[in-house]
């Protein structure tokens, strides 16, 4: 799984991308503090403990540096950055029922164009994944790095 690298300062638009998911009932925005066990017990029953623990790290910033996507008032997908490594974009999960409706795009691009404001003019995508990379690409024009791979996640304990 190689890291990928974003241009900042040719991001799409995330106004179109927002209000396209308003439009469906769904709202992007950054999560707060009071949420926070909340979002980490939805991000480890959905995906794993691993994204769990990053996720966590991300309310450690301020602001917090973690995105969530919610429907009815129940969280449905996620994004976080700066969880493992600065500039680091990742993880990302979209629940099952929600995929497919652009969720994963429009919290992208949330946290990417959050970054750019934060004065990154660049943003890595750490350990993309083949299923994920070609997303990457056409979202967001990101490009692999090459000899990224295992990159900082070499050596990482699994258990």
């Amino acid at each position: 799984m190689a890291d990928m690298l974003v241009k900042l300062y040719t991001l799409p638009s995330l106004e179109a991308e927002i209000a396209a998911q308003e439009e469906q009932g769904i709202v992007i925005r950054r999560a707060i503090a009071p949420e926070k066990t909340t979002i980490l017990a939805w991000v480890e029953a959905q995906f794993n403990t691993r994204w769990m623990s990053e996720c966590d790290v991300s309310f450690k910033n301020a602001p917090p540096s973690c995105w969530i996507a919610v429907e009815n008032q129940q969280i449905i997908g996620f994004a976080c950055y700066e969880c493992t490594c600065k500039n680091f974009f990742g993880p990302i999960g979209i629940g099952e029922a929600a995929r497919g409706r652009k969720v994963g795009k429009a919290l992208l691009l949330a946290c990417l164009h959050d970054m750019r404001t934060q004065g990154y003019g660049y943003a890595i995508i750490g350990g993309a994944g083949e299923s994920v990379a070609d997303f990457y690409r056409k979202t967001v024009g990101a490009t692999v790095i090459e000899d990224s791979s295992p990159g900082i996640y070499q050596g990482m304990l699994r258990g």
